[in-house]
């Protein structure tokens, strides 16, 4: 059974290249969902896949993002979305 989650990071996370390196490490834990800059500064997105080993090792990664990246916080939290096969970077 697959578990969905919301994730908000903040910190020195947009012009650091988080979201593509989101979909990267994504892609290859073969987790579904997409990642987007939010006006705020933050980054967000949504996650799911039924290997809960993969998902926490997706959120241990949102922790410290990419080498540029600075992560001041990560909001995770369960969700019911039901997500498309893939992992896309949104605008």
């Amino acid at each position: 059974m697959s578990k969905s989650y919301r994730f908000v990071v903040t910190g020195r996370v947009q012009g650091v290249f988080f979201r593509r390196a989101t979909q990267q490490r994504a892609l290859q834990a073969g987790l579904d969902g997409w990642v987007r800059n939010r006006t705020d500064g933050a980054v967000e997105g949504r996650v799911c896949a039924a290997d809960a080993a993969a998902l926490d090792a997706f959120r241990t990664w949102l922790l410290r993002g990419p080498d540029r990246a600075q992560v001041q916080a990560l909001q995770w939290e369960d969700c019911e979305d039901h997500l498309e096969p893939g992992f896309e970077v949104r605008g």
